[in-house]
């Protein structure tokens, strides 16, 4: 009669490290630096990992909603760069700083809520429709900015990136409200539950009475607009606009999603593993650089990662 339970006991417990598995890889990878690199543990470079985690954080929430419905967004960085740029064009140009704020944001999430709009008007895959965005915000970027960076922008505007509140740096706060956000969203709202729904089975969503339409609309607003906000943080923090800025970023993001449990089928995760997820990418990324590892061999152990992330996916969903 014990042999059951016994076998009961074994299956909860691997279940429950297969779950716990991106949280037992960040602490691994925090032990592993930590002894090979004393440096790793000091409180400024604690911050510092921090502070860069926050930029691909805040894109990674917005990539959740999106992939969580079984869309994908490839355009984030280029999203990115473009409303950075512009907000920065207007502060050159002596508009107040709410403004040029808000137009940044604004165009954000318009370019974001047009993926929206061509993927279930169109019927165009999110791949494509995303992937031609990335070309087009990435091209209007480099007209506007005549492919040079735009600089000077100001005290005040610095603020947003190297600014603190007591001890704790304005980029960490925003990333914690962000998360915050979007935890409730998934988790206490009736929004949460039609994203999970529309990933898990579009067709049963639909029958359901679920307005899919509105929230693939709503998840790719939202990831432009998180794109914009990353965008803000990162011109601020270097006082300067560059339109080559976020190239790659999505890379980054969806890596920090599917890191973090967020079945690329969709209807699958949450915010919580998609903030260890980003984690786990930015302890590699810092661990690496206070190693002295070749930039390019950080790339080979980065996708080298992200496969294993990817295998483990399709082996639970399997």
């Amino acid at each position: 009669m014990k042999l059951p339970n016994e076998k009961a006991m074994k299956i909860n417990i691997g279940e429950l490290l297969l779950k716990a598995k991106s949280l037992i890889g960040l602490l691994g990878l925090i032990i592993a630096f930590s002894i090979l690199s004393p440096r790793f543990l000091d409180y400024y470079n604690l911050t510092n990992v921090l502070r860069q985690t926050s930029l691909n954080a805040i894109m990674a929430v917005g990539m959740t909603f999106v992939i969580l419905t079984g869309g994908i967004d490839l355009s984030v960085g280029s999203i990115l760069a473009f409303s950075s740029a512009v907000t920065a064009g207007m502060l050159k140009d002596g508009m107040p700083l709410i403004i040029a704020l808000l137009a940044g944001l604004i165009i954000g999430t318009g370019l974001g809520l047009f993926n929206g709009f061509v993927i279930i008007r169109w019927n165009i895959p999110p791949f494509i429709a995303t992937f031609a965005m990335m070309t087009i915000a990435r091209g209007l970027t480099l007209v506007y900015t005549n492919g040079q960076p735009i600089t000077g922008l100001g005290k005040a505007f610095g603020y947003i990136g190297n600014g603190y509140v007591g001890s704790i740096p304005v980029p960490i706060i925003i990333t914690i409200l962000v998360f915050v956000i979007g935890y409730y969203i998934l988790k206490n709202n009736r929004l949460g539950r039609y994203v999970y729904a529309t990933g898990g089975n579009l067709q049963a969503a639909k029958l359901a009475g679920i307005d899919t339409n509105k929230v693939i609309l709503f998840v790719y607003a939202l990831s432009g607009f998180l794109a914009a906000i990353s965008g803000l943080i990162i011109t601020s923090r270097l006082n300067s606009a560059a339109p080559t800025a976020g190239q790659g970023a999505e890379l980054d993001a969806i890596a920090a999603v599917v890191l973090g449990g967020t079945s690329l089928s969709g209807g699958e995760g949450g915010i919580i593993g998609t903030l260890i997820g980003a984690l786990i990418i930015g302890v590699l990324n810092n661990g690496l650089n206070l190693l002295n590892v070749s930039p390019f061999y950080q790339y080979i152990v980065k996708g080298v990662v992200i496969l294993l992330a990817i295998a483990l996916d399709k082996k639970e969903s399997e």
